[in-house]
Formats: C-alpha cells, sequence, structure tokens
C-alpha cells in the first residue's frame, strides 16, 4: 500500500486532460459491475454501527495531509470503520495495475494466493489494513490475512478480504476490483471515494483459498447474517 498525494488541481488537470482525449461522445468511466452481494441490504448493516466503541488506542487519518479523527470501533464479532477509499493497485502486474498505471505501483502484498503469488488488485476485491502499531494491532482483534470484510458505499455491499497492510496511521484503502464494484472510479492514481465507506471486518474469519472471490460471498453472507443477530 502507499499514500495518495496528489493535490486537488493536479487531480483536476489531469481529469481534464484525460477528457480532452477522448472521443466525442466517449464517457469518461466506464461502468462498474452492481455490487449488491449476499442477501444482506447496506441499510441493515448500517443500522449496526451507528456508534462507535472504540478500541484502537487513537485515531488514524485517512491521507498524509489530514488529521487523525478516524477510530477503529469494536462490535460483537466484527470492527469496523468509517473512511475514504484509496485505490490499492498492488500486487500482480496486469494491463490495469503495473507501474505505468500507478505511480505508487508495488509488485507484492501482504498476503499471497494459495499458489504463492501476490493478489491480483483488478480482479480480486480486497482491503488494506493498517500495519500493526500503538494504535492497534489488527491481529488482536482477530483480523487476519484472507479475513472477510464487508465494505459498504452508497447502498451497495461488496464482500472483500484482508488482503495487504499499509501505512501505520493512514486507514481507507482497498484494491481497484473493490472500488470498481462499489461504483467508485478505480483509477489508482485520480480515483478513490472522499469519504462515505465503511468497513466492517468480521473477526476470526478467512476465506480459503484466499483468492476465491465467490468463497468470500458466501461466507461473507453468512457472517453478515450474523452479525445482524448478534449486535
Amino acid at each position: 500500500m502507499r499514500t495518495r498525494t496528489l493535490t486537488l488541481s493536479a487531480a483536476l488537470s489531469a481529469a481534464l486532460l484525460a477528457l480532452a482525449a477522448l472521443p466525442a461522445g466517449a464517457s469518461a468511466v466506464a461502468k462498474p459491475r452492481s455490487a449488491q452481494e449476499g442477501s444482506v441490504s447496506a441499510a441493515a448493516l448500517l443500522a449496526k454501527v451507528t456508534s462507535c466503541s472504540q478500541i484502537s488506542n487513537g485515531k488514524y487519518k485517512s491521507d498524509d495531509e489530514t488529521s487523525a479523527t478516524i477510530p477503529v470501533c469494536g462490535k460483537n464479532g466484527a470492527v469496523f470503520w468509517k473512511a475514504d477509499m484509496d485505490v490499492d493497485c498492488d500486487g500482480q502486474v496486469t494491463a490495469k495495475c503495473s507501474a505505468d498505471t500507478d505511480p505508487w505501483f508495488q509488485d507484492d502484498t501482504a498476503f499471497h494466493q494459495s499458489d504463492g503469488r501476490p493478489l491480483r488488485a483488478d480482479s480480486l476485491p480486497y482491503v488494506v489494513v493498517p500495519s500493526s502499531s500503538s494504535i492497534w494491532k489488527y491481529t488482536s482483534s482477530g483480523i487476519k490475512g484472507g479475513g472477510v470484510v464487508a465494505v459498504v458505499y452508497n447502498g451497495k455491499v461488496e464482500y472483500a478480504v484482508v488482503g495487504d497492510t499499509g501505512p501505520t496511521k493512514i486507514i481507507g484503502e482497498a484494491s481497484y476490483a473493490t472500488a470498481n464494484a462499489l461504483g467508485i472510479d478505480p483509477d489508482p492514481e485520480t480515483g478513490g471515494a472522499d469519504s462515505g465507506v465503511t468497513y466492517i471486518l468480521f473477526k476470526n474469519s478467512q476465506v480459503s483459498p484466499i483468492e476465491s472471490h465467490s468463497a468470500a460471498v458466501s461466507l461473507g453472507d453468512s457472517l453478515a447474517r450474523q452479525f445482524l443477530a448478534n449486535n
């Protein structure tokens, strides 16, 4: 994971240049697929995370230049936070994720596929957790690589896995595939969402193999229903 530090003016300039290069009538952003996965609605999940019982020793920033205002909160069977979404393209080199498309690209992820290779960000929905620090140690909360995450945004639920770790003071990042599924611009340089993303991580869960999205959806739906019943 890396921190996105583009200024607003740079991002706007890049967007204007991209629009200028498009043929007449073309759309700047491809339409994402629908992301309502499983039987539990976004509204039902959000109704259970309206208040925060803070379990982190401090709070996180959403980006380098912001203040630390985001706590990690605890619930029965899960932890959660509400943040932005920066787009992580790290892992296997593909046409969509490489040093050519992402200035911060790294060809590895903290957790690997069953064949030992890094995860593939453009096809596997995964979430980045902060590396362990005095603020919060994710493993102490029952969170592990391959753990199931319900990512909620704009009325949609996307199930992902814990796939990478990031800076110790920043929170709010997920893979290209996660963003795309939720209707968020997945461009790792200029995309992402400034706010409104809820990440619910289910304790002591693990998808096997980690690269199976269908397994994440199946287990995630079951855990989400338990989460509603127990909170």
